[in-house]
């Protein structure tokens, strides 16, 4: 606080009459105060004790509770509520400190903290007290002893500490800087420079810092640089105190007059959004301290020197009738302060007494106060005396504690025995390599593991262990394993961070700067997101799924379709596949095969997420044969030679489909040979492999050809033994896919060291390759940059590129004449040698290039997740970017990422493990027809039957288009939807009291309102669909959204009700021909509906009535400000807010001219955002009752409009 405009009397509270008081009772002290106070010849009390001993509080009012003298004589100078226990700290100008337990005032400690100078502030932290003089910084316990003790400069004369953080202080006062000290180190970090003279008061938001001067201003500094942002000019002769509290700043001072300094009357108020000063506040009494007090208002405290307190709202009028009067002792108030907990208010006066207000009987200082520790009382032992020099002594004497259980004494020593734990063995390349000088050996450090750390294996590894998604414990716990099994940033699972905002403010971008589309993972059963998108970058598939379209309700082709649609459209911008979701998760074949997962399973990462994408891979690729195999094939089939697929197959088995031949044959000689087909294959490991440690070489070719060529031997009936015999099954290849699909099954520690192994293999063979030579495992895995020949290395791929690979970039496949299968690994080299793989397709050659590798991330923080690496192709490129090349991207959900595309093949088994690759034939996409021909017709748009089997005739709400009334390019439809939930959003409470979002609640469309916007029927809806939904709704949002139980249940509704597929359609149709959507609020409507529109096609009124860095305004408060409409009343009704927001569109045009004259709509926005804060954004109550339906949108003419055209429709 600065005291330059004080009373001129505190003058003669000199610091040397405080070291000789006497002891005599002082005029100005209240004798009902000292009864049975004994003074010492010092002048200190020798304890303090409460005035009354029950006083009657009124609730809710302040009221005195108690008073208690700190130091005779010696006036308070400053007071501070602990922000940790009940305890109430009060410093004087004496330099002496004291503290007070609870609300009854019980002394709980007192000491000096500095010989001469007054404390200025207190400050409280967890382990103790900071208390700041005019150059010194003391930090002490809270019974008094020191801490630490921080010397200032002499020169310094400090006023105001500010604790910006748990170890971080600011420290200010009459002089030219401000301090910041690290309470860690105790020492001094940084030194902003402030303007003379100087600061005196410290405020923080999470904004600003907020610094007082004695000049009378109030300055508001940046939070990291500490520079000047902006500066209030409060006061002309100078400030005394001010609070921030929101979005307000209040401050009280001093006002330049003829004959000094005069206190000024009126607070100056400042409203810190707009950075400007509101009406001033005219008080009672003349105000030296103010408090915010938000309890249920944001009001202040107003306090005098003089004892009077007044409260009143920094926005309305002070009463006078809110005056109260605090009784000091001396003639002046010195100080105040309020609790954390708004119940309780200390004052300290002139003559050391210190005045407790509360508003209850037993207040409480802090929300949650931890428990105070007092000093123990002296315990006497009242045991009697043992001699120990008496053997006959009676150890018994001693008391035990009386216990019925066995003691730990009493176990016998032939069930335990000593188990130390044992050490791990030496490596094997250290016993090696090992050079001994007597008892001690030497040997060169093999760099496998990180210095001074042995992982211990508590228990024997399982060869049989069948639970490889979990990752194995680390010597150091499971939060942090940074040399074992340190995942990637890139790879890790990525999570939305939702605020009050949702996903508004989250930014995206930074996760994806390339213009292809993420998905977002929080919808259920997401884990399949990058499967979508491996199917999305495969040209002839993403073409081909989005030219079908059928009549089921839950067809994955169609829903697929759709997604790919968005993905297209996009521009950097995630998408989300909940619609497609949707219909997976009612497909019975799903829920049997497991494949759709509980929400806690999903969280926590229980599923194996490895074996539940392939088996997803297998279902997607069988369901979307079949779903397009029940139609028609249409012209857009048609392949590159102007064949058919036969009308047993679809697109999509002749992409995937590779015909096989079954051979049984038994050990009598029989043999059966049946044909079949194979979407995909599995791969199938050599046996024994896993036992093979010596590093024997197995192609990747060798092993594919295996297991497409697969040989086997099972029990089989043989119709000529008439019984199961063992036979030997085998298969054979008759004709190849043109994408081949393999799902890796590294489901187990088998798999996994197979691939480790092979990897090791494979990377010694590439660097003796490149004239380099490895002899063994542990030196071929060390980060070694020198290999050999250095010529050779500059032709050959960075040791690193060559690390953990096995898998080839490209295979060759040939059918033999005699049904055989040749398959091998190809390189560039191979293709310089063997001439164009184009060229030998006539001879039944073909090149396979790899074109995706999804990957399991084992991450026992996270429960794991899967990933996708993408070969995104030329036509993807130059639809997005305008150029044409080829490149690897990372696809992590929302996070894409361009790789290397020698990462895309490299699988550490500890925490990259891959689960299923894609092959493509070379040249693929010159094979098929690409041109997409959008399947929906402007028939969706015409009258369709209602699913409601109640619905009549007399309870349409809308009028189908006809097919004049066609949309064009550009036309105008209103457009507004109403959701339910059907699951509650997930969130915590954190311990500042703040909501912290960790699932956001899923909704789903119930209704959408499609108003005709130009035309003789302007305002008419065309659209009014209730959308029937199988899932289990949660909430019906009855309020919000006008639905009610019962309006979406075909057996008892009498709404229009239809499919979302159905609705979606006709959305889909309006935004392919192009028309425009004006709404308010259409950017969450278009989120949960799934659609994703062009933003040149929507008209938001939300933005465009709306100013930068302001609010959004309600379509409820826009109606009534500008169309004089009470919308809203009870619930929400779509069709009269799709009409309402045509409506506010025109009033647009019309204020702004048709968007010319854009400095006069401003105007008008100034005054739309000044009423609102007038109103505080509320519509006031209509006086009558009349439902804001019978008022006409465009005059009298909506009414009339209505009826004709219903009953127009009725008549025929």
């Amino acid at each position: 606080m600065n005291f330059e405009g004080l009373d001129p009397g505190l003058a003669e509270f000199a610091s040397a009459m405080h070291s000789t008081l006497d002891p005599v009772l002082d005029a100005h002290l209240n004798p009902s105060l000292l009864q049975n106070v004994e003074l010492d010849p010092e002048g200190v009390a020798l304890e303090a004790l409460p005035v009354q001993e029950s006083v009657h509080i009124m609730e809710g009012v302040y009221s005195e509770l108690h008073s208690v003298v700190a130091e005779v004589g010696v006036p308070v100078s400053v007071s501070h509520f602990d922000l940790h226990e009940e305890m109430l700290w009060v410093g004087s100008h004496g330099g002496h400190a004291t503290s007070f337990f609870g609300p009854a005032l019980e002394r709980y400690s007192s000491f000096q903290v500095n010989g001469s100078d007054d404390i200025r502030q207190i400050q409280s932290l967890e382990n103790g007290i900071l208390f700041l003089t005019k150059n010194n910084l003391k930090y002490m316990a809270r019974g008094g002893l020191i801490i630490f003790d921080y010397l200032l400069d002499e020169s310094e004369d400090m006023h105001s500490l500010l604790l910006t953080d748990s170890s971080t202080l600011l420290v200010g006062g009459l002089q030219n800087h401000v301090l910041e000290i690290d309470l860690n180190t105790v020492q001094e970090t940084q030194k902003y420079a402030v303007e003379i003279p100087g600061v005196t008061i410290m405020r923080q938001t999470n904004r600003f810092f907020f610094c007082g001067h004695t000049s009378g201003k109030v300055s508001l500094r940046d939070l990291r640089s500490f520079k000047v942002e902006h500066e209030f000019d409060a006061f002309s002769g100078s400030l005394s105190d001010f609070d921030v509290h929101g979005n307000l700043l209040a401050a009280c001072g001093f006002s330049s007059r003829l004959t000094g300094l005069a206190c000024d009357r009126f607070l100056k108020v400042y409203d810190l959004r707009m950075m400007r000063a509101i009406t001033p506040l005219q008080v009672h009494v003349d105000p030296a301290f103010l408090r915010f007090i938000p309890t249920y208002t944001s009001r202040l405290a107003i306090i005098s020197q003089s004892g009077q307190c007044q409260f009143c709202e920094p926005t309305g009028l002070a009463n006078p009738a809110d005056i109260f009067h605090v009784n000091p002792v001396g003639p002046l108030l010195m100080t105040f302060d309020v609790s954390a907990s708004k119940q309780a208010l200390a004052f300290g006066d002139s003559e050391g007494c210190v005045h407790l207000w509360t508003d209850s009987p037993e207040p409480s200082f802090n929300p949650y106060s931890r428990e105070t520790e007092f000093a123990l009382p002296c315990l006497v032992d009242s045991l009697p005396p043992l001699d120990w020099s008496q053997d006959l002594l009676p150890l018994s004497l001693i008391p035990v504690p009386l216990t019925t259980d066995t003691l730990l004494s009493d176990w016998p020593a032939a069930n335990s025995a000593p188990a130390p734990r044992r050490a791990p063995p030496v490596d094997a390349e250290i016993l090696r390599t090992m050079k001994k000088v007597g008892f001690i050996g030497y040997a060169p450090n093999p760099r496998t593991r990180l210095r001074n750390q042995i992982p211990y294996r508590l228990k024997e590894s399982d060869s049989e262990f069948d639970s490889f998604s979990q990752v194995t414990e680390s010597p150091i716990g499971r939060e942090e394993e940074p040399h074992l099994h340190m995942v990637s940033k890139k790879y890790r699972k990525v999570t939305i961070k939702y605020s009050k905002l949702g996903l508004e403010d989250f930014d995206f971008k930074h996760y994806n700067k390339t213009l292809f589309a993420g998905l977002e993972p929080h919808i259920p059963n997401a884990y399949c997101n990058c499967m979508i998108q491996v199917l999305y970058f495969l040209e002839p598939v993403r073409c081909l799924i989005q030219n079908h379209l059928c009549q089921k309700e839950f067809c994955l082709a169609c829903e697929l379709g759709f997604l790919f649609h968005m993905l297209d459209l996009s521009r950097g911008d995630p998408c989300q596949g909940s619609n497609f979701l949707r219909a997976f998760r009612t497909i019975p074949e799903a829920s049997a095969l497991g494949l759709i997962l509980a929400d806690s399973d999903e969280a926590s990462g229980k599923g194996n997420l490895a074996r539940l994408i392939q088996r997803w891979n297998r279902f997607i690729l069988t369901q979307l044969h079949q779903d397009m195999q029940e139609l028609e094939v249409p012209q857009a089939y048609r392949v590159a030679g102007g064949s058919f697929c036969s009308s047993g197959d679809s697109v999509i088995g002749q992409l995937f489909n590779c015909e096989v031949e079954n051979c049984s044959l038994c050990r009598c000689g029989s043999e059966t040979v049946r044909a079949s087909s194979t979407l995909l294959f599995t791969l199938s490991y050599p046996e024994g492999s896993n036992c093979d440690k010596t590093g024997k070489n197995y192609d990747f070719a060798q092993v594919l050809k295996r297991s497409i060529c697969l040989e086997q031997n099972t029990q089989a009936w043989c119709d000529n033994c008439e019984k199961y015999q063992p036979t030997i099954q085998t298969r054979n290849i008759r004709h190849l896919p043109d994408i081949l699909v393999i799902n890796c099954e590294v489901n187990s520690s088998k798999e996994a060291d197979f691939w480790r192994i092979q990897a090791e293999v494979a990377f010694k063979m590439s660097v003796k390759k490149h004239g380099g030579e490895i002899k063994n495992k542990e030196f071929a895995l060390a980060d070694r940059k020198d290999l050999g020949n250095p010529e050779g290395l500059l032709l050959c791929p960075s040791i690193e590129e060559l690390k953990n690979v096995w898998l080839p970039f490209s295979i060759r496949m040939k059918m033999t004449k005699n049904k055989g299968l040749d398959v091998c690994n190809w390189t560039d080299g191979d293709e310089m040698q063997w001439g164009p793989a184009r060229a030998e397709e006539e001879h039944g050659v073909y090149v396979y290039d790899l074109m995706a590798t999804v990957v399991h991330i084992l991450d026992s923080r996270t429960g794991g997740s899967l990933v996708a690496h993408i070969k995104v192709g030329e036509t993807y490129h130059q639809r997005k970017e305008g150029v044409t090349h080829q490149q690897w991207y990372l696809f992590n959900d929302f996070l894409i990422e361009p790789i290397d595309k020698h990462e895309a093949v490299q699988f550490d088994m500890n925490w990259k493990v891959p689960a299923i690759l894609y092959y493509v034939k070379r040249n693929l996409n010159s094979r098929y027809n690409l041109n997409i021909k959008n399947p929906i017709e402007a028939s969706v748009l015409l009258a369709e039957a209602s699913l409601a089997r109640k619905q009549r005739k007399t309870h349409t709400t809308f009028i189908p288009l006809m097919l004049n009334e066609m949309p064009q390019v550009g036309d105008l439809v209103g457009l507004d939807a109403e959701f339910v939930t059907l699951n509650e959003e997930e969130a915590e409470l954190r311990s500042d009291g703040t909501k912290s979002t960790i699932k956001p609640s899923q909704m789903s469309v119930a209704r959408i309102t499609c108003v005709r916007g130009q035309g003789p029927n302007e305002g008419i809806p065309f659209i009014d669909d209730y959308i029937s939904t199988q899932e289990q709704v949660v909430d019906y949002l009855t309020q919000y959204s006008g639905i009610k139980p019962g309006d979406l249940d075909a057996k008892i509704s009498s709404k229009h009700l239809t499919t979302l597929k159905s609705t979606y359609l006709k959305l889909r149709f309006l935004i392919d021909i192009g028309v425009k959507f004006v709404g308010h609020g259409l950017q969450k409507d278009f989120r949960v509906i799934n659609l994703m529109v062009p933003k040149d096609q929507v008209l938001d009124t939300v933005y465009l009535f709306h100013m930068p860095r302001k609010r959004m305004i309600s379509l409820r408060f826009l109606a009534w400000y500008f169309l004089d409409l009470k919308i809203q009343g009870e619930t929400h009704d779509s069709i009269e807010d799709a009409r309402t927001a045509l409506q506010l569109y025109r009033k647009y045009l019309e204020l702004s001219k048709n968007g010319t004259e854009p400095e006069s709509f401003h105007k008008v926005l100034k005054g739309l955002y000044e009423k609102g804060r007038k109103m505080d954004w509320k519509v006031p109550e209509p006086e009558s009752q009349t439902s804001p339906k019978s008022k006409a949108w465009d005059g009298t003419r909506e009414t009339e409009l209505d009826a004709a055209v219903f009953s127009s429709v009725l008549a025929l």
